[in-house]
């Protein structure tokens, strides 16, 4: 079957293999960004995604329910659909894919069972394997590959180290099976450290510094994105490697605990690492623009390059295919995002711009080349600065 007419699963029969669910489409399920961009600068943007290397730090390219209350009944399944289709016309080269496994509850109510991660891992490679567009990507040579072979590549990882509980070689598991990034935390505390979530911060524990230490003997990435701030300055002290914070953003912009304080921030440019700008709804907002959109996302931009400068900055959208608002909403005692001590906003439907993995890095090159950016400071944000880390962090 032609890489233009796979479907996800679709070496197997839906309503028979596995239930047959609505899912969200892959386009235009939200009227399209209208960038008013001039001719020009639409020809220099494109031109920019179609000759280099893209990367998003962080993304969710797998469609969802067309219902978002049927998300936990697909999720049972094991079989999360990747947007094959979706992806093929994003114009990324890489993408970092966390797999949702915060809200995967296959075996149990809760999510993070180690079960449950290997089903996930194992679904997500069968499926790819019957197609040839999307590839997995294991080191930093693959990527050049998918970028020569015009495939999109997928680099495999976890938001949190929790399902190894307290079993270190669990990580080589992990890395053996494909995972190639993983975060310490989870808003909840674990084994390896304190969360976001939890109202006193401990910071890294004695076992989270030998688990650093093995992530980085294995070419682990490490991720900070929903640790608690002790815990992440813990860890970029402790490793010896660059540490990601692959979807956040700036607490001084938006004071709520899901963005990150300048003193996080500075200890992962100074581990050599790169921040990952976030656009997940209702999260990197601004002042300046309280209603979410490519601007608000941007005024954390902005602030982080002037802070700790553009070579540790770079973007992880956190964006999905279907409605993350609903998710949110579905999954809101999972989904914890810390204190509710927000500023007043206007809640959206979706985040202008950066709704969906296939228009996401269209609409920021586009913003960036139309807010006087450089060549070489879009290349740089675009998939430099990861490449770059990456290059330091795995073997």
């Amino acid at each position: 079957m032609s890489n233009n007419e796979y479907k996800s699963y679709g070496y197997i029969q839906a309503g028979e293999d596995f239930p047959d669910i609505e899912l969200a489409p892959e386009f235009n399920r939200v009227a399209p960004y209208k960038s008013e961009l001039t001719v020009e600068e639409r020809s220099r943007a494109e031109k920019l995604m179609k000759e280099n290397i893209t990367i998003s730090l962080h993304d969710h390219p797998v469609r969802f329910p067309e219902d978002m209350n049927q998300t936990p009944e697909y999720n049972r399944t094991g079989r999360q659909h990747t947007a094959f289709a979706g992806l093929k016309e994003s114009g990324m080269t890489v993408l970092f894919d966390n797999m949702m496994d915060g809200t995967a509850c296959v075996t149990g109510n809760a999510p993070w069972r180690w079960l449950d991660i290997i089903t996930d891992i194992g679904m997500r490679q069968a499926d790819i394997a019957h197609q040839e567009l999307v590839t997995v990507i294991r080191n930093v040579g693959d990527i050049y590959n998918a970028h020569q072979n015009g495939n999109v590549g997928l680099v495999f990882g976890l938001e949190a180290a929790t399902p190894i509980e307290n079993e270190i070689d669990r990580l080589d598991v992990l890395y053996g099976i494909g995972i190639r990034q993983i975060g310490i935390a989870y808003s909840d505390s674990n084994a390896l450290g304190c969360g976001l979530s939890e109202s006193s911060d401990t910071g890294l524990t004695n076992f989270g510094a030998r688990a650093v230490k093995r992530m980085n003997q294995l070419g682990l990435a490490i991720d900070i994105s929903h640790s608690s701030d002790q815990t992440g300055i813990d860890t970029c002290l402790e490793s010896s490697k660059p540490v990601f914070m692959t979807h956040a953003g700036a607490r001084t912009i938006w004071p709520i605990k899901r963005m990150k304080s300048d003193d996080v921030l500075r200890a992962v440019a100074d581990s050599g690492g790169v921040i990952g700008m976030s656009a997940a709804p209702h999260t990197t907002l601004s002042h300046a623009h309280p209603v979410h959109s490519i601007d608000s996302v941007m005024d954390h931009l902005i602030y982080c390059i002037e802070l700790v400068g553009i070579e540790h900055v770079a973007f992880g959208p956190d964006t999905l295919y279907g409605d993350h608002v609903g998710l949110h909403t579905v999954f809101s005692k999972l989904l914890k995002f810390g204190s509710s001590d927000a500023p007043a906003f206007e809640k959206v439907k979706y985040v202008e711009g950066l709704e969906n993995p296939t228009e996401n890095f269209w609409n920021i090159t586009g913003w960036l080349v139309k807010n006087g950016f450089s060549d070489l400071e879009i290349l740089a944000l675009l998939g430099g600065n990861i490449l770059r880390a990456l290059e330091e962090i795995w073997i």
